[in-house]
């Protein structure tokens, strides 16, 4: 499934959105100022990569994907990507901070912590950070997500604090810590079925199901006068390594 998002890379690259500076004053002041070098996992075509060198610093960026490696690469000259998962990457060298970006799920479950807290350097940060999709009319999310569960009713959502609660349960990092904001975008009818084509639980169906779904959801949104306003939840999840 780490790989069902090449598909749709250019698509991915344009409609998903990116991160509040918010996010990157709060590394700063919680890591003490400027890393001497980043490592981001996971980073997709470089939603994350954007707010992550503005913080001045070399950066790897790590994405398995060789298609969305390409768009990260095109992206973001300044970087050095390297194609590969986060448990086959090899690092040379210890870097100050390592960050992940809507991906932290991708990751081995039950080596993701240790394998970050070895490859950090001591006195190093972890910073996780993330969106939650909702919607700002709770008449409105209630008819997505019945519409949603009716086409997939296996889909589990996870916990609202699932990443706070994974890290703190490794029992490595110190000062662990969450920030969250919100923010309320407006998609347009053909913008969110844009988006909602580079979500797993939509990837994972077949064509059929997901013309299926992009019909049922482009009626709702017609009904909804042709847009809708998202309530975009975004989480920072920091740890340090004393």
């Amino acid at each position: 499934m780490t790989l069902v998002f090449g598909e749709v890379a250019s698509i991915y690259d344009d409609v998903r959105p990116g991160y509040p500076d918010e996010v990157r004053q709060a590394i700063l002041d919680y890591a003490g100022g400027p890393p001497p070098s980043v490592v981001e996992l996971g980073a997709g075509t470089g939603k994350g990569t954007e707010l992550l060198l503005r913080l001045g610093a070399p950066l790897t960026a790590i994405e398995p994907d060789p298609r969305m490696a390409a768009v990260l690469a095109a992206n973001f000259p300044a970087a050095e990507v390297v194609t590969s998962t986060f448990e086959a990457w090899q690092p040379t060298e210890k870097p100050g901070l390592i960050a992940c970006a809507m991906a932290w799920h991708w990751m081995d479950r039950e080596t993701r912590n240790s394998r970050a807290w070895v490859a950090l350097r001591d006195g190093g940060t972890l910073a996780i950070f993330y969106h939650r999709y909702g919607y700002a009319d709770p008449a409105q999310e209630a008819a997505i997500d019945e519409l949603l569960n009716r086409l997939d009713p296996d889909v589990v959502a996870r916990e609202e604090h699932w990443v706070l609660d994974d890290v703190t349960a490794a029992g490595l990092w110190s000062d662990v810590e969450e920030r969250r904001w919100h923010r309320y975008p407006v998609f347009d009818r053909d913008r969110y079925l844009a988006l909602m084509q580079t979500f797993s639980p939509f990837r994972r169906h077949s064509p059929e199901v997901r013309q299926r779904a992009l019909r049922e959801l482009g009626a709702l949104l017609d009904s909804f006068g042709g847009e809708i306003t998202l309530d975009l939840r975004t989480s920072l999840v920091l740890g340090k390594k004393r």
